[in-house]
């Protein structure tokens, strides 16, 4: 933890030494479309387990502007289709795919910083962090009738090194955000906002306990690496009303 409040301090110190009299409040809501993928390899001794999974979302939120902040809450789902595979030397200790569905609902605080382009239009960086609380996590494996709750450790890959079912907060998750935005004055204070950002996810903690899986029986693996990535571009799109400051 204190390594994400070292990361947020160094995001938004900067914006304390800004002059005031450029600053403003305002808040808005709208939506989010986006696209996750994950690319993960395992390994260690004779074991190498692959996870791919890739994701479309859609939700929607509010938003609270400061000037040279924003914080958001948005609640998303998406539906995915993933593959996971493990292998011990020859033999495939398991080997899955199928469909899910995902829903989280997430809050982030990025810094910004506006350029004004004209009378009309604002674009400016961005840059900060973002935590998912999970709430639903959910697969259907290929051609199967049931879907599963995740959190209920039905499927073997959902249960931690003790044979327990990972909490369903074992699926929440830190996210490092950076991106680009564009406010358009449509009139008076009320105004268009459009945002690009690319989320880069930090390990969570199911993710953590595969490696203490693999370390036990009846795999027991030396030394296991965890490599690869889980990000995507999201778009969002709001209306915001301009309280106080501005042009």
């Amino acid at each position: 933890m204190k390594k994400y409040i070292a990361l947020l301090t160094a995001i938004f110190a900067p914006a304390a030494l800004l002059p005031a009299a450029d600053f403003s409040l305002s808040a808005g809501g709208g939506g989010l479309l986006g696209y996750t993928f994950t690319r993960y390899a395992l390994e260690g001794g004779m074991v190498k387990s692959t996870q791919s999974m890739d994701r479309i979302n859609y939700g929607g939120g509010v938003f609270f502007d400061a000037a040279y902040g924003e914080f958001a809450v948005m609640f998303q789902g998406g539906n995915n289709s993933y593959a996971e595979k493990m292998d011990y030397g020859a033999t495939s200790l398991a080997d899955s795919k199928g469909r899910g569905s995902e829903a989280s609902l997430g809050f982030s605080l990025l810094g910004k910083y506006p350029f004004r382009i004209n009378e009309k239009i604002a674009w400016f960086p961005l840059l900060g962090a973002e935590y998912q609380i999970a709430l639903v996590e959910k697969r259907r494996p290929k051609d199967g009738a049931i879907t599963y709750d995740r959190a209920k450790g039905y499927l073997v890959e959902d249960r931690d090194k003790n044979g327990k079912p990972y909490p369903l907060s074992a699926w929440n998750s830190w996210w490092i955000d950076v991106g680009a935005g564009v406010d358009y004055n449509i009139t008076g204070r009320l105004f268009l906002r459009g945002e690009l950002l690319f989320g880069f996810r930090l390990r969570a903690d199911y993710e953590t306990g595969a490696l203490e899986v693999v370390q036990n029986p009846p795999v027991n693996a030396k030394d296991p690496k965890l490599t690869g990535l889980t990000g995507g571009p999201a778009l969002k799109i709001a209306a915001g009303w301009r309280f106080w400051g501005g042009n």
